[in-house]
């Protein structure tokens, strides 16, 4: 993972290219989480992103800014939008970004958790697609 995107540098979103989505996709979800933490750490949830979706540009979602178009739920930093990686000084932390075609456009307000999300996308995800970047600090 670039600097840039965790909290050691501008703690900025990814860019995500979002796949042509399977027939009978209504949106795409992406999530992010870190599964080396003691329990999964949920960096990004992002939802209700529209099918026609190709892009994210990168730092789409800030501290400042949320993404157009779409709802962020909350983070396990406690915060709705992207939080990036921040793990302690030591051996590399694995982060999976997912990217979810839906079904349905779940229509969840902001501020879901992992859990919500996940019940409510349950028999809904067509196809998922996955990319797992590293990170480490403290040279390790």
């Amino acid at each position: 993972m670039p600097p840039a995107l965790t909290c050691d540098g501008r703690d900025l979103s990814p860019q995500v290219q979002l796949p042509a989505p399977p027939s009978g996709t209504k949106s795409f979800a992406v999530v992010m989480e870190d599964p080396d933490a003691p329990t999964v750490f949920t960096h990004w949830l992002a939802y209700d992103l529209p099918a026609t979706t190709r892009l994210l540009p990168e730092g789409a979602s800030t501290s400042a800014r949320r993404l157009d178009q779409a709802v962020e739920g909350t983070n396990s930093f406690g915060h709705i939008g992207y939080g990036g990686p921040c793990p302690p000084q030591g051996n590399a932390h694995h982060y999976v970004l997912h990217v979810y075609a839906l079904d349905v456009a779940l229509r969840l307000p902001p501020g879901q958790t992992r859990e919500q999300w996940d019940a409510a996308a349950k028999g809904h995800v067509l196809a998922e697609a996955q990319i797992t970047g590293l990170y480490a600090r403290g040279g390790h």
